[in-house]
Order: C-alpha cells, then structure tokens, then sequence
C-alpha cells in the first residue's frame, strides 16, 4: 500500500522537474524566451496549487483511494496532451491540465498513509513517501535529461503513461476501501476559482513584465486584480460554511509555523533547481543528461537521510530538525554565488550540493510530519492539501518573482542574472530556518510516546 501511495506522488512530483531540464529543448522547438520556459513551469504549478485544497476535500467526500485512482488516470490522460502540442500556448494550456489532475492525487495518497499509520510508524512512513517524493525533485531532471538529449522532449511526458498504469494496478490491489467522510461536505468550488484567478493575476504580471515593461496598462491591472481576488477569496472563507481552506487549522501554532516555513523553504528550492538547469545548459554548455547528473547527488543523500530524519523527529520533536536544517542548506546554496561558466563540477558546485542536501533532508520529513501531527482523521486530506498548496504555490510564486528580478533585456538568463537568483534563493531557505526556530514547538507529549511504542528504549 505504501509502495502505491508513493509511486503516486512520485509521477506528479517528477513532472514539476523533469520540464525543468527540457526548457532550452521546448524554447528552440516552439519559440519564445524566459517568459515562455517560466510558464511552460507555471502553468502546472498554478492550477496544482491553487487546487490542492479542492483535491483535499475530493478524497474528504468521496473516499481517498476513489479520488486517487481518479486523479492517476487523469494525469496519464493530460500527459498525453502535453506531448501533442504543437505550440507554446496549448502546451500551457495542456501543463494547467495537467495541474488539476496532480491536485487531485497528490493529497488523496498522503491521506491514506495518514490514516493508515501512527506514532513512529507514521513518522517513517512519512519519511519514506517524503524520501522518494523528495527524490522525484532531482530525478526528474536526470529523467528528463536521458530523454531529451536521445529522444525528443515529448518523451518527457509520454514516459508518464507506463507509470499511471502501474500505479493503477497497485492502487487497485492494495490500497483498501474506506468509506467516505460521514459529514459529506460540499465542495467550495467558489473558492477553488477565486484563489485560482487570484494567484493566475500576480504571476502574469510578474512573468510578463520583463517584456510588456511594468508602465504597461495589462500588467497593472492583472496584478492589481489578482491580489483583489486574494483578498476576496480569504474574505469568503472566513464566511463560507464549508470552506476548502478551514482557516481554523492556522490557529494551531505549529501549523501555521510550518506551513510559513513552507513557503520560504519551497521557494527556494523550485528556484534552485529551475536557474540551475538553466545556467548550466544555456550558459555553460551541459546537454540536458549532464544537467540532470549534476543534481543527481542531491537524490542520493535525501534517500539515505530522510527516512531517518523523520524516526528522530518523531522521537525527539521537530524544532531543531526545522529550524538548523535550512541554515544548512541555505549555507550550502552561498557557494553557488560564485559560479561562472567553465567553472569545475567537483571542485565547485558538487560541494555545495552536497551541504543543501543535508539540511533539505533535515527539514522535509520533520515538516510534512508537523502539519499532520494537528491534523485529525477525518480532516486529513483537507490538512495535506493545504501544505501541498501553500508548497506549489511557493514555487509558483517563486520562480515568478525572482525570473523578474533577473530577467534580462533580451528576455534571457545571464551570469550577473544566476548570482542574483542563487542569492536571492539562500535568503528565502535562510527565512526558513529562522521561522522554524521562533516558531515551531516541540510536541509534550513526543518522549513519551517514543517510550510506549517502544517499551525497551525505558531506561
């Protein structure tokens, strides 16, 4: 059951890199320039985020493993669209398709290894699926590479339908049936396209200014309704009877902690890998196989440490693991700074890789498993895919605002650009840690239920 919630996960979270390493391949074959690769990214992060809440509310309603199924088949579906389009605007369109159907898979899967696991069982169990989902950022990339460089770009999503297959089968065989929430909510579709059109009005704005110019009467007023709409959408959840995003789960403290961390944590590392793949391709020569190799370190060390992150913070409390861990990678992303073309991959950046990594994998097990821990069974879901959103949001909103603040007049990456970004990046991961130190609280009650779910660790 386990293996299938991750294989799951793991198809949508390799689809929100594996793009990354095909942007120079798509911009060459369809036209366009950084504003083109942004939302080739954006799209999907868009509708992914924005709808995160809904999926939540969709496993609520109608049973997790009902929707996940739902979910797998139509990603497969929309990957297909992907592959087949013929230019920029509906390879978008099809990405924000794509987008939905991640947002209805992706917290269903948590959800049953929720409901599934406890105490230290669910902390590993977290660990695992974090492990390998964690993985799906970087092998993306090297995924991604392997196909571009000896097939097309195309591959990239058409690699997805074996894999919904699979996962279908598995989910079918080994995934029980449980019954649906007994309160039966009705869904907020309301509030699904008021956060959706809100986030949609900001990101064009932020996309599209490195080219219109901000004096540009579309780009004021996109950005000036998006963040009316945002304003509008928390006002009818505070008032929605049924609301997708229960703005009660943010009296919790640890809760809204994490889910701010979140957003500095996630920003961050959607920045990282989009301007790295970018700089090494377009700058300093990599195919898109060596881009994809050269994060592959990060893979190896999140696969060995997280599972064992998540056991230690569930036995010890997630404070120090929250908060030391971005310091850590945001003290790795410094050495990135000083990259010029030419530079040495061992000497120069595989170092710094391999220190981001080790604080990434302090932090994601501890987190995913904070914003669990205040959650109750029957709002699982609904829990998941608020920290699910507020981290594809992040990404959105962070390759959105720092690809303004370093595009250049040709509508390009360039060196002076990638410094910008990179440092731009260990600030947003620095915050991070910063939050989780102040505050994140550790659970009273964690040494002693380490102590009665194993009995020989008494002294």
């Amino acid at each position: 059951m386990l293996a299938a919630c991750i294989l799951g996960s793991i198809i949508v979270f390799v689809d929100s890199t594996v793009v990354n390493v095909a942007l120079p391949a798509i911009q060459r074959d369809l036209g366009g320039g950084l504003a083109l690769q942004q939302w080739v990214v954006d799209a999907y992060l868009l509708t992914l985020g924005s709808l995160l809440l809904v999926g939540g509310s969709l496993g609520d309603l109608f049973g997790a493993r009902l929707v996940f199924m739902l979910g797998i088949a139509a990603f497969g579906i929309t990957s297909v669209l992907c592959a087949a389009a013929p230019d920029g605007t509906t390879l978008i369109l099809a990405r924000g398709l794509q987008g939905i159907a991640g947002a209805v898979l992706t917290p269903a899967g948590l959800a049953v290894i929720t409901a599934t696991f406890a105490g230290e069982e669910r902390g590993a169990a977290i660990g695992s699926w974090t492990a390998w989902t964690g993985v799906a950022f970087v092998v993306g990339p090297l995924v991604g590479g392997w196909l571009v460089t000896n097939t097309s770009w195309r591959w990239i999503f058409l690699v997805n339908v074996p894999f919904v297959a699979v996962t279908l089968a598995l989910v079918a065989y080994a995934v029980p049936k449980r019954k649906p929430g007994e309160q039966r909510p009705r869904l907020d579709v309301a509030g699904g396209t008021l956060c959706a059109l809100g986030l949609a009005g900001p990101v064009f704005a932020l996309i599209e200014a490195p080219t219109r110019g901000w004096s540009d009467p579309l780009i004021a007023a996109t950005l000036i309704a998006g963040i009316a709409l945002l304003l509008v959408f928390v006002a009818w959840e505070r008032r929605a009877p049924q609301p997708m995003l229960p703005l009660a789960l943010f009296s919790r403290r640890n809760f809204s902690f994490a889910n701010v961390e979140t957003v500095s944590v996630y920003a961050g590392l959607s920045t990282l890998t989009f301007f790295l793949v970018l700089f090494v391709q377009q700058l300093d020569g990599y195919s898109a196989l060596q881009s994809g190799l050269a994060l592959l370190p990060i893979t190896l060390v999140m696969f060995v440490l997280s599972p064992r992150v998540g056991r230690l913070s569930m036995r010890h409390g997630p404070r120090l693991f929250m908060g030391l861990g971005p310091l850590v990678a945001a003290a790795g992303l410094l050495g990135t700074i000083r990259l010029t073309p030419g530079f040495s991959y061992w000497l120069e950046l595989l170092p710094p890789l391999l220190v981001f990594s080790v604080g990434l994998s302090m932090i994601v097990a501890p987190l995913t498993a904070t914003v669990l821990s205040d959650a109750d069974d029957h709002d699982a879901g609904i829990a998941s895919g608020v920290n699910n959103a507020v981290a594809r949001v992040a990404g959105l909103l962070g390759i959105a605002i720092v690809g303004a603040a370093v595009a250049g007049g040709d509508n390009r990456l360039d060196q002076s650009g990638f410094r910008l970004a990179m440092a731009i990046t260990a600030a947003l991961v620095a915050a991070g840690g910063a939050i989780g130190l102040a505050g994140i609280r550790n659970p009273r009650s964690t040494t002693v239920v380490s102590a009665e779910m194993n009995p020989g660790t008494r002294a």
